[in-house]
C-alpha cells in the first residue's frame, strides 16, 4: 500500500470497445497494482468484466446517454464523490465530463474536495459543448497535435494545466518481429488460400468515408497500371446503416478493374493480420488524435505508410519518417509501396509511445494535482 493511497474515479460513456476504453482499463489496472483504489462509472459493456477482474469497482450509470434525463445524474454523481471519498475525478468524454464538472464544482467548499482531470482524446468540434474537456485542473492531451489544437481553440486553458501524455502500447504484447502461432497461420491459409505468397497491404479500421477506403482503391488501380502485384485487405466492420457505402466501394473497385482487394469485416485477430502484412496503411482523410492501431503495427516492426497529419504523422516522424506522405497523395503512396516491395524499410524500435511511460506519467499527474 503506498504511503498516500488515492481513490480515482474515471467516467466515460460505456465499456464496449475502443482506444478510450482500453486506456481507461490500463490506468485502472495500474492504480490497483500500485495499491490505489480504482472506480469507473459507465453504462457498462463487454470490457466491464475485465475491469472488475483486474480489481476495479464499476458503477453502472447511463452517464453518456444523450438525453435531458442524464442531467438528473448530477446529484447522484455528487453523492458518489462524497460517499466514496474520491480524490480524483477523471473525465474522458464530453457528456460525462459535463455531468462530472457540474457535480464537482458544487463541492468546492467541502473539506478535501476531489480534483478534476480531463483527457482530450480527439479533435472535438470547437465550441461550447467541447469546452468542458479543457476545464480540468489538469488537461491531458494524447498527442502533440491535440496539444496544439487545445492551444488554438481553448486559449484560456492555463499552460501549466496542459500536459501531453502520449498513448502507448505494451511492447511485450506487441513485440518487435512478432509472428502468429502456426495454428493461426494454418487457419488463415485455409480461410484465404489465395493470399499465400502475395504482397499484402492492410488498411485496418471501420468502413467509413473517413478511413480512406476510396483512396486505397485508387492506389491499387495505379499499382495495377504499373503491373505491380499486391493484395489489399480492409479489416473492419461496416457501421450500422452503412452497407450501401460498402457496396459503393465494391462497385468502385470493379469499375476500376481492381480485383485484388478483400473486405474482411470485423476481426478479433487484427494483430496477427497486421503481423503477416507487408505494409499497414493509414489513409484517414481527417487527422487521428493518436492512432493506436498504427502504433501497434510499428511497435511490431511492420512498416506503416500513412498520411502525414495528426498523431499518425507524429508516430511516423519518430519511428519511420519515410512512411509519411501528404494527405491524398495517391501517386506518392503507390510509388512508396512499389519501392518498399523491393527494399522494406526498417522501423525504429518504439521506446517513445509505450504503455509504461503513459501509465507512469498519468499517475505522476494524479499525484501532482493532489499535491503528494
Amino acid at each position: 500500500m503506498p504511503q498516500h493511497a488515492l481513490t480515482v474515479l474515471q467516467v466515460l460513456p460505456a465499456l464496449q470497445s475502443g482506444g478510450v476504453e482500453r486506456g481507461t482499463l490500463e490506468v485502472a489496472a495500474e492504480l490497483v497494482r500500485q495499491g490505489h483504489r480504482s472506480l469507473v462509472i459507465s453504462a457498462g459493456g463487454r470490457m466491464q468484466t475485465e475491469l472488475v477482474e483486474q480489481g476495479s469497482e464499476h458503477i453502472t450509470l447511463p452517464i453518456g446517454k444523450k438525453s435531458l434525463t442524464t442531467l438528473g445524474l448530477i446529484p447522484t454523481l455528487r453523492r458518489i464523490l462524497v460517499e466514496q471519498e474520491i480524490d480524483i475525478l477523471h473525465a474522458r468524454s464530453r457528456l460525462p465530463a459535463w455531468i462530472a464538472w457540474r457535480a464537482w464544482r458544487k463541492l468546492a467548499g467541502n473539506t478535501n474536495p476531489p480534483h478534476f482531470v480531463t483527457t482530450f482524446h480527439g479533435f472535438y468540434s470547437p465550441g461550447w459543448y467541447s469546452s468542458v474537456m479543457a476545464r480540468g485542473e489538469r488537461v491531458i492531451a494524447v498527442s502533440d497535435s491535440i496539444h496544439d489544437y487545445i492551444r488554438q481553440h481553448y486559449a484560456r486553458t492555463p499552460e501549466p494545466a496542459l500536459h501531453t501524455i502520449y498513448r502507448g502500447v505494451d511492447p511485450q504484447h506487441y513485440p518487435l518481429g512478432y509472428q502468429p502461432s502456426q495454428q493461426w497461420l494454418d487457419r488463415w491459409a485455409a480461410e484465404y488460400p489465395s493470399l499465400q505468397n502475395k504482397f499484402i497491404i492492410t488498411l485496418p479500421g471501420r468502413i467509413t468515408r473517413l478511413k480512406g477506403c476510396e483512396d486505397l482503391i485508387e492506389i491499387l488501380a495505379l499499382l495495377k497500371q504499373k503491373n505491380v502485384e499486391t493484395h489489399a485487405l480492409v479489416v473492419g466492420d461496416v457501421q450500422a446503416g452503412k452497407q450501401a457505402f460498402l457496396q459503393e466501394l465494391q462497385d468502385k473497385a470493379r469499375h476500376a478493374g481492381v480485383d485484388n482487394i478483400t473486405f474482411c469485416g470485423h476481426r478479433a485477430d487484427v494483430q496477427e493480420i497486421m503481423a503477416v502484412s507487408n505494409i499497414v496503411l493509414s489513409l484517414s482523410n481527417k487527422p487521428e488524435s493518436f492512432g493506436r492501431t498504427t502504433l501497434e503495427a510499428l511497435t511490431m516492426g511492420v512498416p506503416v505508410l500513412g498520411y502525414d497529419h495528426g498523431g499518425v504523422g507524429e508516430q511516423l516522424a519518430t519511428l519511420l519518417p519515410p512512411g509519411r506522405i501528404a494527405v491524398g497523395d495517391i501517386n506518392a503512396a503507390a510509388n512508396t509501396i512499389e519501392a518498399w516491395m523491393t527494399q522494406a524499410p526498417v522501423v525504429k524500435r518504439n521506446e517513445v509511445y509505450t504503455l509504461d511511460k503513459m501509465l507512469e506519467q498519468t499517475l505522476a499527474l494524479y499525484r501532482d494535482v493532489v499535491g503528494i
